[in-house]
């Protein structure tokens, strides 16, 4: 900031009622943009050879996984596109607890 900046700052004076009703209202609308921004990725459509290096499986177990409709996928000629939050519900289909 140069001097002239400096000049030309100015400054009000709150109350501190106001300002911790602002605070608040900024963590509400933070929380908000967090969880549709969840959502939102949660919702986006991944190309199959990505998806497919995301679960770690060769080409033929992705194919059988589709065969079998283990997966949902949506094909649009020979693209296919299969959706983060599918993904993420068969990741968690298959998940194994430690032992503690």
């Amino acid at each position: 900031m140069d001097v002239n900046e400096r000049t030309n700052l100015q400054m009000a004076v709150i109350p501190q009622s106001f300002l911790s009703e602002i605070k608040e209202e900024l963590r509400v609308v933070r929380e908000i943009l967090r969880e549709k921004s969840e959502e939102e990725i949660s919702s986006l459509w991944i190309e199959s050879c990505k998806a497919r290096k995301m679960l770690g499986v060769s080409q033929k177990t992705w194919q059988t996984y589709r065969d079998e409709r283990r997966i949902s996928f949506s094909q649009f000629g020979r693209k296919i596109y299969v959706k983060k939050s599918d993904l993420d519900d068969f990741m968690q289909a298959h998940y194994i607890e430690s032992k503690q």
